[in-house]
């Protein structure tokens, strides 16, 4: 059994054949995919709506910044990572968010998830 089984963890990524690697990645993992959802109001409504152990988040979304899903996030106390190719968190992000390099990695996402759920 995986330390991250069962683990409910929010998808927000615009791309649907990376969202794809990355569901079948986190349920290679034991978790449970929530969404993916590929635009801001879209990952938004499954924060307000669904009970999430963690999120990974793209942070650009098709000219959309995922920023808003992190606050939404941090104020329910929900951990999270953010995703990108380009390797840098947004402002007043920084400090203690995981960051995911694309393309995305087993071992990585393992790790920035080992991070949030550890501390």
């Amino acid at each position: 059994m995986s330390r991250f089984e069962g683990l409910r963890v929010l998808v927000v990524e615009d791309e649907p054949v990376v969202a794809m690697y990355l569901e079948d990645m986190l349920e290679a993992l034991g978790c449970q995919t929530i969404g993916p959802a590929s635009r801001l109001a879209d990952g938004l409504a499954l924060v307000e709506s669904e009970t999430l152990d963690a999120a990974i988040l793209d942070i650009n979304l098709g000219g959309e910044r995922s920023t808003p899903i992190a606050e939404a996030l941090r104020l329910r106390g929900v951990p999270f990572a953010f995703a990108s190719g380009y390797g840098v968190a947004p402002e007043g992000f920084g400090e203690g968010v995981p960051m995911i390099e694309k393309p995305y990695r087993e071992a990585q996402v393992a790790g920035a998830l080992d991070q949030l759920l550890l501390g």
